[in-house]
């Protein structure tokens, strides 16, 4: 098995930075506790594929609601892997938990971005069935899979990201 990346917590200040643009503003110790106790990603077992991302507070979707999630985690990984994200399985099937851009697309130099490569999830609860889904802190509501990838024989790309979410396109 290759080793081929590492999670890390993004700063204090960049998840207070994510976690007020996403709530509003918070009294500074509630922010400094949710920050204090982040889980790194982990897998569960020695044959899972999914690093599961853990939530740093408790979140509860009504039918239709959506949610953007400061995870608090970054990840560096070598060149040529992508980490793709999806939402923990049982989730997605009880109740239809969405992330918004289907699959979360992190990039290896995402990591240097100027929002320190803090990953966030946008969550919508696409329920048809009329169900709340209701995420505790620390349980696990997205997974992570990292995939190697090729480029084609003509690619002559040099440019690289000044930016976070989004900058490539720019």
């Amino acid at each position: 098995m290759k080793r081929i990346a590492k999670f890390e917590k993004v700063s204090l200040e960049q998840f207070r930075e994510g976690w007020t643009d996403t709530f509003g503003p918070a009294d500074e110790g509630v922010i400094e506790e949710i920050y204090r106790d982040i889980r790194l990603p982990k897998r569960a077992t020695s044959g899972s594929a999914g690093y599961d991302f853990f939530a740093p507070a408790r979140f509860v979707l009504e039918p239709g609601e959506t949610v953007k999630i400061p995870t608090g985690i970054r990840v560096w990984m070598e060149p040529e892997w992508v980490l793709k994200c999806y939402p923990r399985s049982g989730l997605g099937f009880k109740y239809r938990l969405q992330l918004n851009n289907t699959v979360g697309i992190i990039d290896s130099d995402y990591y240097y971005s100027d929002n320190e490569g803090q990953i966030f999830a946008k969550l919508t609860n696409d329920s048809n069935e009329g169900k709340t889904v209701d995420v505790k802190p620390g349980e696990g509501f997205m997974q992570g899979i990292f995939v190697e990838y090729g480029i084609t024989l003509d690619d002559d790309v040099t440019d690289v990201r000044n930016g976070g979410f989004g900058s490539t396109t720019k």
